[in-house]
């Protein structure tokens, strides 16, 4: 299945985001267009998915934008990649528990490359090296259009978690990959695309 690559070079506010996504949504749904992978970063935001609670903000000076996603309260920033999702469960399984366990094999494979050893949390969806948190994962799917994606830090600025309490964890749970290694950063998105489009298409 042909699935469309986006890559942004540019840091892409978060609303400007999620109405590309939602558009393309609909498209897949009523237009048969095609799926999306969509590669970007977004400037200094906090949002709250859909099981977040206000005692998860931790200085409630913040702006917080609530999204449909699952998940709790997190952060995004320049230095983390996001990879977000447009898929047609209809033309693929019907399983959601597949697809997250896909996304999570795919960023496990990602950060191998680079010499970081991670695993996933049956408990906690999301991936961890050393028990600290490095990549996010929270999807919304309507008429079985799986969408949103993952997060994961590269080399981004991590002071900003100590704002809220990310996904609901201690905010000193969190790392990157350049805190776990001393990495050359040529060729990520290469090799994200690479990995999880040969993922999903098993799917």
């Amino acid at each position: 299945m042909s699935i469309e690559i986006k890559i942004s070079k540019r840091p892409i506010s978060y609303i400007k985001a999620m109405n590309y996504l939602n558009k393309r949504v609909d498209e897949i749904k009523y237009n048969n267009k095609r799926e999306l992978l969509w590669i970007l970063e977004h400037p200094t935001t906090f949002t709250a998915g859909i099981r977040y609670n206000e005692s998860e903000i931790i200085d409630k000076k913040i702006k917080v934008i609530k999204t449909n996603r699952g998940g709790k309260i997190t952060l995004h920033n320049p230095g983390q990649r996001i990879v977000y999702f447009a898929l047609n469960l209809n033309k693929r399984k019907k399983d959601i528990r597949k697809l997250i366990s896909v996304i999570e094999k795919s960023i496990i494979e990602f950060l191998k490359i680079y010499r970081i050893n991670a695993e996933n949390d049956k408990k906690n969806i999301g991936i961890w090296v050393n028990k600290k948190k490095i990549a996010a994962v929270g999807l919304r799917v309507s008429k079985w259009i799986a969408y949103h994606g993952c997060s994961i830090n590269i080399n981004n600025n991590l002071k900003y978690y100590q704002k809220i309490l990310p996904c609901g964890l201690d905010n000193t749970r969190i790392t990157s990959m350049s805190n776990e290694k001393k990495i050359n950063f040529k060729g990520l998105n290469k090799n994200l695309i690479n990995i999880f489009i040969k993922n999903i298409n098993k799917i």
